[in-house]
C-alpha cells in the first residue's frame, strides 16, 4: 500500500469504497492486497482510498470486460473447482435425471448446495493451515497402505472420467463441424497436455477462469425456454421424494456426480499453489485467518455457479425432454441433439458449446489432482508453477492421465458402464475420504485456531449421513 501523503484529497472508507463502486467486500480487500486497487493503511489499521482512486476504478467499471477481468483477479481456486464439477459427463448425468424424471428432481441442485459448500471449504481450510496437499496431511495420520489404496482407485475413476469427457467433447464438436471423432479426441488430448504442462500456473490458472463462462450457456439455454419460473421455484423449493427404486439411484448419481473426490485433492492442492503465487509460505495466525475469509468468497461463487450450471441443466432437460415424452438420454452430446428440434438452434449450439468449455476446464483438473496426490505419495517435486524439468513425474502423472483416457475411446469401452464404474469406485472413496478430512478439519492440533465452524461439520456430517443412507437404500432396493 502507498503512503499516506495527499491529505487534502477525500478519502473513501472501505465500505465507502465498494459501496460507491459496486463491489463485494471481500473482493475489495483481495484487489487491494493484489495491488489492483491503490490503498492507504492508516496507524489504526483502517484502509482509505483516494477519491481520484475511486474515481479511476468506476471509470474502468463502466466496460462490463474490464469490470469481469477485476472480479476474475479477486477470485481464487474455489471457482474452477467448482465449474470444473459441471463437467461434459456431469451434465450427462443432470440431463439424464432431467429428462426421465423432469422438474422433480431439481431440488437437489438447491438442497446439495449448503453441503457441497461445507465440503469444500474444509478442504480449502486444510490447504491453507497446512501448507500441504490433501495427500501429505493424510499421510502424516492414516496408514500409508490405506492412503496408496485410495489415490490409486481416485487414479483410476478420474483416467475414466478423463475419457468420458474427451469422447463427450469430441461427438459435441462433431454436432456442427465434419472433423473425424478419433482426430477430435487426439486433438483435444494434446491440447491440454501442451497448455498443462507447458504453461506457467499463474497464465494457465487465468485460462482456466475464463474457460468458467462456458458454465454461463447452461443458465443461458435455460433462460430462453421460457419455463414456468412459479413452478420451476415451487418444486425447487419443496423435496417431493418419490421412493422407487429408478428415483433414488436416480439421486444417488446426482450426489455422486456432485461430492467426487477428485474435487477434495484440487481444491487444498490449489489453495497451497495460491499461497506459493502469493509469497506466503509462514504460519502466521494473522496471515492464514485472512486467507481463510477471502477463501470463502472464492470457494462460495465457484459452488454457487456449480449449482446454478445444475439447475438450469435439469430445468432445460425437465422443460424440453421430459415434457415432449423423451425419457431416455444417455449422454450431454445426446442431450444437445434432442434440444434442437423443440429449443432451437440457438439452444442447442450453447448446450454444444458448453459441453467443450467445461471439459476444457475439468479434464485438467481431474489430470491434475491425481498428479498432485502421487507426488506427495512418492515425495516427488509438484506443482503447476514448477518447470518441466523440475517435476517430471509430477507432468509425466498428467500426460499419461490424458493418454490413457483418451485410449478408452480408440478401445471401443462402452462410456455409460464406464462411467457407472467410475462413479461406483468414487462412492467408494469419497465416504472415508469425506469422514477423514472432517476428522482433520475438527482436529486443533493439526488446525489450530481455525478449525470447522459449527455449520460447517453440520453440513459435512449430512454428507456423510446422505451417502451411508444412499448405499443402504441402494443395497436394500438391488435385493428386492
Amino acid at each position: 500500500m502507498e503512503n499516506e501523503n495527499q491529505n487534502q484529497e477525500k478519502k473513501y472508507s472501505l465500505s465507502e469504497f465498494r459501496r460507491e463502486v459496486g463491489l463485494p467486500l471481500v473482493v475489495a480487500r483481495k484487489l487491494i492486497t493484489k495491488g489492483e486497487i491503490s490503498a492507504v493503511k492508516a496507524m489504526d489499521g483502517t484502509i482509505h482510498i483516494a477519491e481520484s482512486e475511486v474515481l479511476r476504478i468506476k471509470e474502468v467499471f463502466k466496460n462490463p470486460r474490464k469490470k469481469y477481468r477485476y472480479f476474475m483477479k479477486a477470485i481464487g481456486p474455489g471457482l474452477i473447482t467448482g465449474a470444473s464439477n459441471d463437467d461434459p459427463s456431469g451434465i450427462g448425468t443432470y440431463s439424464s435425471v432431467g429428462a426421465k424424471f423432469g422438474l422433480s428432481i431439481i431440488w437437489m441442485a438447491v438442497w446439495l448446495f449448503p453441503i457441497m459448500l461445507a465440503v469444500q471449504e474444509i478442504c480449502a481450510r486444510i490447504g491453507i493451515v497446512t501448507n500441504h496437499g490433501l495427500t501429505g496431511v493424510l499421510k502424516k495420520h492414516y496408514r500409508k497402505n490405506i492412503v496408496v489404496g485410495i489415490i490409486f482407485l481416485l487414479l483410476i475413476a478420474n483416467i475414466i472420467n478423463i475419457g468420458a469427457d474427451l469422447g463427450a467433447m469430441a461427438a459435441s464438436l462433431r454436432l456442427f463441424s465434419n472433423i473425424n471423432f478419433y482426430v477430435a479426441i487426439a486433438g483435444f488430448a494434446i491440447f491440454i497436455i501442451i497448455s498443462e504442462i507447458f504453461i506457467s500456473y499463474h497464465i494457465y490458472v487465468k485460462f482456466l477462469k475464463w474457460l468458467t463462462i462456458s458454465i454461463f450457456a447452461y443458465i443461458i439455454t435455460g433462460i430462453i425456454i421460457h419455463p414456468d419460473w412459479w413452478q420451476v421455484f415451487s418444486q425447487a423449493l419443496v423435496p417431493k421424494i418419490v421412493f422407487n427404486k429408478e428415483y433414488i439411484f436416480a439421486m444417488i448419481a446426482i450426489f455422486g456426480t456432485t461430492i467426487t473426490p477428485y474435487m477434495f485433492f484440487w481444491q487444498t492442492s490449489e489453495e497451497v499453489e495460491e499461497g506459493k503465487l502469493a509469497g506466503i509460505t509462514s504460519k502466521n495466525n494473522h496471515h492464514i485467518h485472512s486467507r481463510i475469509r477471502k477463501m470463502r468468497t472464492d470457494v462460495f461463487v465457484g459452488m454457487l455457479l456449480a449449482h446454478l450450471a445444475m439447475f438450469f441443466i435439469v430445468l432445460t432437460t425437465a422443460q424440453v425432454l421430459f415434457k415432449n415424452g423423451i425419457y431416455n438420454i444417455e449422454s450431454a452430446e445426446q442431450a444437445a441433439q434432442a434440444l434442437r428440434p423443440f429449443a432451437g438452434e440457438y439452444a442447442y449450439l450453447l448446450f454444444a458449446l458448453g459441453i467443450i468449455g467445461t471439459g476444457l476446464l475439468a479434464i485438467p483438473i481431474l489430470a491434475g489432482s491425481g498428479a498432485y496426490a502421487i507426488a506427495e505419495v512418492v515425495k516427488w517435486r509438484e506443482g503447476l508453477e514448477m518447470k518441466f524439468s523440475r517435476a517430471k513425474g509430477f507432468y509425466l502423472v498428467i500426460a499419461f492421465s490424458i493418454f490413457f483416457g483418451m485410449l478408452f475411446n480408440f478401445l471401443n469401452i462402452n462410456p455409460i458402464l464406464a462411467l457407472y464404474y467410475s462413479a461406483y469406485i468414487n462412492g467408494i472413496i469419497a465416504l472415508p475420504l469425506l469422514i477423514a478430512i472432517i476428522i482433520i478439519g475438527n482436529n486443533k492440533k493439526i488446525m489450530g485456531a481455525e478449525t470447522n465452524p459449527k455449520w460447517v461439520s453440520f453440513f459435512g456430517w449430512l454428507a456423510v449421513a446422505f451417502m451411508v443412507t444412499s448405499i443402504l437404500i441402494s443395497i436394500f432396493l438391488k435385493f428386492n
